[in-house]
């Protein structure tokens, strides 16, 4: 079977590659990951490895790694059955209990047919002209209102699709009891002493998703200098771009942006810091504030950036202890976080900055729903809003 491995290459930072069956690297995957490892963070360079490697594995198991430029569509739905089925059968008579999440198959099938396009657009390989619907065309510079043109092309659209269970496109949430219960799983204050009981580290980092809305691998990239403390002000959180973060983390499209908090996790983070100075005096390692600010306080390495894998795990051991939603993911506090800014009547636009999103309608898009019965009962009063529109005949 292939597999997805981490590569650090001599002189250069830590990737991920795929290999075969026979330990060999997968020449026409590598050549995708490397036209595009640098426009990705190491974090996004290894998901797309991870699915191509399944996709792999599923051609060697059929025996058609060699054919990889001649599947279809038939072979492409063939992959998502056998992901949907353990990985080990196309078809099974009964459903799996536990199966891998419809945001996982489309992941997986994304970067599938990323690969093809690439590969089509660089080699001429035709599979991408079987598997999509349309062809891709560019947008000219058009007006205003340029999206009412009907005569505008369609643009290509994949013929093999994940069948969505998702409740009218919302995205998932985390209820305000959940979240509170998430950060207390993690770490609470004894009455008795005033100590925090527990990890600070992990209530600190669900605290700062919760409140900021920020993504999981722009805390994971935060500096212990990114947290400005208020003195007096408003504390705020600088989001800092870096190519040089040791665990990989990234800011997405590179885009810098300041994030105000509030008073309780200014706090929190001040206990915090505190027993991370402590825990460095420990151990012998000088930390400044160039430091990173999640950082491993009890396991090897010490003092070591935190990773994904981690938080992935201790996410993973939360749920186990029924602890939150079902299935519940960093990212759902982001989802939150604008669910109940935009509830609370915070305009679309001061949340799409807060959020780091590159445009206001992809906050729209995403969270267009919040404000939905608001605007079906403003459609109930339409006749008062177009009384006001009357022209008299005598004018």
């Amino acid at each position: 079977m292939a597999n997805s491995v981490a590569v650090t290459p001599s002189g250069g930072r830590r990737t991920w590659t795929v290999i075969d069956e026979v330990y060999r690297t997968v020449e026409p995957v590598e050549q995708w990951l490397e036209a595009h490892r640098y426009l990705w963070s190491p974090n996004t360079v290894r998901g797309y490895a991870t699915s191509l490697a399944q996709w792999w594995t599923f051609l060697e198991q059929r025996g058609e790694a060699a054919g990889w430029r001649d599947v279809g569509v038939p072979t492409v739905s063939g992959f998502l059955s056998w992901l949907r089925n353990g990985r080990t059968v196309e078809h099974r008579l009964a459903e799996l209990e536990v199966g891998p999440a419809t945001e996982t198959l489309e992941a997986r099938l994304a970067a599938v047919i990323s690969f093809y396009r690439w590969q089509q657009a660089v080699f001429d390989v035709p599979v991408a002209g079987r598997l999509m619907r349309g062809t891709p065309h560019r947008m000219p510079g058009r007006g205003l209102l340029a999206h009412l043109d009907a005569r505008t092309a369609p643009t290509a659209s994949s013929l093999v699709r994940v069948r969505r269970q998702r409740h009218h496109g919302r995205p998932p949430l985390l209820l305000p009891e959940q979240i509170q219960s998430i950060m207390d799983g993690c770490a609470v204050v004894d009455p008795g002493t005033g100590e925090w009981q527990g990890n600070s580290r992990d209530r600190l980092l669900f605290a700062l998703l919760a409140e900021t809305g920020m993504r999981l691998g722009e805390a994971l990239g935060l500096r212990i200098s990114d947290f400005v403390m208020g003195r007096g002000g408003t504390p705020f959180i600088e989001i800092v771009p870096r190519e040089d973060n040791p665990n990989g983390a990234r800011v997405k499209m590179m885009r810098p942006r300041r994030i105000y908090v509030g008073a309780d996790l200014e706090r929190l983070f001040a206990d915090y810091l505190t027993h991370l100075a402590c825990r460095a005096s420990e151990v012998g390692i000088p930390i400044t504030v160039d430091w990173p600010l999640l950082v491993n306080l009890h396991r090897p390495p010490l003092l070591a950036a935190l990773r994904e894998g981690t938080v992935r795990d201790k996410t993973a051991a939360l749920r186990k202890r029924g602890i939150g939603a079902v299935g519940w993911t960093p990212h759902w506090f982001r989802h939150s976080h604008a669910t109940a800014l935009l509830l609370a009547g915070t305009p679309e636009w001061v949340v799409s900055r807060r959020l780091g999103h590159a445009h206001v309608q992809t906050t729209l898009d995403l969270y267009g729903w919040v404000r939905e019965d608001e605007a079906l009962r403003a459609a109930a009063n339409w006749k008062s809003y177009a009384s006001a529109w009357r022209v008299s005949d005598d004018t």
